[in-house]
């Protein structure tokens, strides 16, 4: 579990730099806008290397048995985070009305996670991420510059699709890379 707790401190520590804007102005004013971008990005990938191999060194330690409808409940939950996490990444009317989109996408994808796990490390680990998505979602914000160019319904399309096609992916992936299937046909 120690990997897995290091590798909470380091990827949500570095991600809670955007909370902290004198650290944040601080840093850049140090590294440089690369510096500072290179910084972050090797922080973000040591701290996910942490999260992976805690998970997977981390002992199972059983808290309560999901129920039956939990992975169902999950998959569920987990389709349209995908298309909040593509969402995110453009111009469209679902990023305009989440407000939040990878956040929020984090939170559906999180919950999901807990419904289905009942042990220690995925409780650690999902609930981990679940916490700093509402922490990011409900955190005050500058109000954002006025946007000029109204949201493409074209990119509503495009961020659905990525999402999708992104989601059919990895559940055909799930089980080889997490011993977990997301659905009996793969």
């Amino acid at each position: 579990m120690t990997y897995l707790l290091a590798g909470l401190i380091v990827f949500f520590g570095v991600h809670l730099l955007p909370a902290a804007p004198r650290l944040r102005a601080r840093l850049l004013a140090k590294l440089g806008a690369g510096g500072y971008k290179a910084a972050f990005s090797l922080t973000a990938a040591a701290g996910l290397a942490l999260l992976v191999a805690g998970m997977a060194w981390s002992p199972r330690i059983d808290l309560w048995r999901p129920p039956a409808w939990s992975a169902a409940a999950a998959a569920a939950l987990i389709a349209p985070a995908f298309i909040l996490f593509a969402a995110a990444n453009f111009r469209c009317r679902i990023k305009r009305a989440a407000r939040h989109p990878m956040s929020l996408g984090v939170l559906l994808w999180a919950a999901g996670h807990l419904l289905a796990n009942g042990e220690l490390a995925s409780l650690l680990l999902f609930g981990g991420f679940a916490a700093f998505a509402l922490f990011d979602i409900s955190r005050p914000r500058a109000p954002a510059a006025p946007d000029a160019a109204a949201p493409a319904a074209k990119w509503d399309a495009v961020a659905i699709g990525i999402g999708i096609a992104a989601y059919i992916a990895l559940a055909a992936l799930h089980r080889p890379l997490f011993g977990a299937a997301i659905f009996p046909l793969f």
